[in-house]
């Protein structure tokens, strides 16, 4: 019990046995901890703390008479060998008369929570449900609180004639001949198994086929009533032949009573669902599928109108945006107080605007022509900036780029063609585009095929050259336009690679050229002799001399 303390609901049934019945201050299944425990209206079948019926909370029976007692049938119940009590196998029913053995049988047909194991969701299960199918005050007039005495008699033979002609308790049997079908299905019973037998309709049926034709809920301890060879809960058997009333739950047998919402009420329980007052002949609200009078619906539902302050009635339309609402009349613009019903707006910081006042203050612009952006209008953007799709265009053609490729540059915007025409690197000496592969001489950009030799326009990439008055040389076409000449070999004297020479007078050597006519050898930092053309060593100088 989860240490919640129950109040019990103490009555006899028709034989003297006590009936005790725990629902005051259990838990809703619905709510959770937001329900203080049930709390018992004065008529109504509601709790009053949190609205929700009696059978959304944890109602248990601590003591439960058999149901054919409960029911007040009469006959012998067993309807079979003496079976075991219940409890001692841990079930808090078992099919009367079912032998022990034959019990795990007969409920591993069943879902689980249909299984009444004690301590399990089971047997809460099954006490919903016998509020639920078997609702007390349709079983014996003792609980009828709200029977007009002059109806008493119309509600005995109702239960008499329920009793004798439709109401019983199905029990469970093996089937024992073969080809026999289920009467709900009709599909095949297996030789052997179990299944339910419904006597008062003559038919056998699977465990799982024994249900209400109208919740379609399995029969709580197989207690059913027959109406037009169908079987039924007796709740919804007595549902078929008289009115229930929705608020208190109980059969209305008087012929007077009140239809409405699609329900039908006894006359003095069509009332408010929050202050209780009669709703007979008065105008009313239906909210969550509750009624409720005029004064309580706008005290609790209606909204407060966010221009005015005052509660949006419900003889005025609620307009509302987002989280906030106003009557009608107040929907203005906040700035030109023009009605904005049935009109474009826009909001801003809480603040709703007509679309003029709207763009006029709030709206974005174009980057381009500085206009504003109105709805349905086609936006550019690009990092931070935005565009009218006819604005976003080159700064240089004035064409739309659309979604072609563009570049920006500082805060304009140019075409591909466009760019390059104006930024792109072009070759001194073509003046065309350089898209990859140049050369710079000189801080100047040439394509690798341009930077050629002045003089044999041979390319000078990657290559050794030189240049005079300005134009660039490779080493060969230098050396032989513009370098001196040796006057031994008569072959340039470059400098390309470091190389060394020797001037006398106007005449210019190799190093390895500069050496004695005579003996051949070198007169790289030595003295020499002129001899004519050539130059010798002292020595050979002294040899000619002799």
């Amino acid at each position: 019990m989860n240490g919640v303390q129950r109040t019990p609901v103490e009555a006899f049934d028709s034989k003297g046995v006590l009936i005790t019945d725990v629902e005051e201050g259990q838990p809703c299944l619905q709510c959770g901890e937001t329900c203080s425990g049930f709390s018992p209206h004065t008529w109504r079948k509601n709790c009053t703390s949190c609205k929700c019926p009696r059978e959304a909370h944890d109602v248990c029976h601590e003591e439960w008479v058999s149901v054919r007692s409960r029911l007040g049938l009469k006959g012998d119940e067993s309807n079979g060998p003496i079976g075991v009590d219940p409890r001692e196998r841990g079930l808090a029913w078992a099919p009367p008369g079912l032998p022990s053995h034959k019990m795990e049988e007969y409920f591993s047909m069943l879902p689980e929570i249909a299984v009444p194991r004690l301590g399990t969701p089971g047997e809460r299960h099954r006490d919903r449900q016998l509020a639920i199918q078997l609702p007390k005050q349709d079983l014996a007039r003792a609980y009828c609180r709200h029977l007009d005495p002059k109806h008493a008699s119309s509600a005995d033979d109702f239960m008499a004639a329920r009793n004798e002609i439709a109401l019983d308790i199905g029990s469970v049997q093996e089937v024992l001949e073969r080809d026999l079908e289920c009467g709900v299905c009709e599909s095949s019973l297996k030789y052997g198994s179990l299944a339910v037998s419904a006597s008062k309709l003559g038919l056998l049926c699977h465990p799982t086929c024994f249900r209400c034709t109208d919740c379609k809920e399995l029969l709580v301890d197989l207690a059913y009533c027959v109406h037009d060879d169908m079987l039924f809960c007796e709740r919804h058997y007595a549902e078929q032949l008289k009115p229930r009333c929705a608020a208190c739950d109980e059969l209305i047998f008087s012929g007077e009573y009140t239809k409405a919402m699609n329900k039908d009420w006894h006359s003095g329980h069509f009332c408010c669902w929050q202050c209780d007052e009669s709703l007979t002949g008065q105008r009313y609200v239906l909210r969550d599928e509750h009624p409720y009078c005029i004064k309580c619906y706008e005290s609790v539902f209606a909204n407060g109108c966010e221009e005015c302050n005052k509660i949006i009635g419900i003889d005025s339309k609620d307009l509302s945006y987002k989280d906030k609402h106003w009557h009608e009349a107040c929907f203005l613009c906040n700035r030109c107080r023009v009605s904005l019903v049935d009109k474009q707006f826009g909001s801003k910081v809480d603040k709703i605007y007509c679309g003029n006042c709207y763009d006029a203050q709030f709206a974005s612009r174009c980057d381009g022509c500085g206009e504003i952006f109105r709805a349905g209008t086609k936006k550019m953007e690009y990092k931070t900036r935005q565009w009218h799709e006819k604005c976003f265009c080159c700064v240089v053609c004035k064409n739309p780029i659309g979604t072609k490729s563009f570049i920006p540059r500082e805060q304009e915007i140019y075409c591909a063609g466009c760019y390059e025409d104006k930024f792109a690197t072009r070759c001194v000496k073509c003046n065309k585009i350089i898209t990859s592969g140049g050369v710079t001489y000189k801080n100047e950009p040439w394509h690798r095929d341009c930077f050629t030799c002045s003089n044999c326009n041979n390319s000078l990439a990657g290559q050794r050259f030189t240049s005079r008055d300005e134009k660039p040389y490779c080493a060969d076409c230098f050396g032989e336009l513009f370098a001196k000449r040796c006057t031994a070999c008569s072959k340039p004297i470059t400098g390309i690679g470091g190389t060394r020479f020797i001037s006398f007078e106007d005449r210019h050597w190799h190093n390895d050229c500069f050496i004695c006519a005579g003996c051949k050898t070198s007169l790289v930092g030595r003295g020499f002799i002129t001899d004519g053309d050539d130059i010798i060593c002292p020595e050979c100088a002294k040899m000619k001399l002799m």
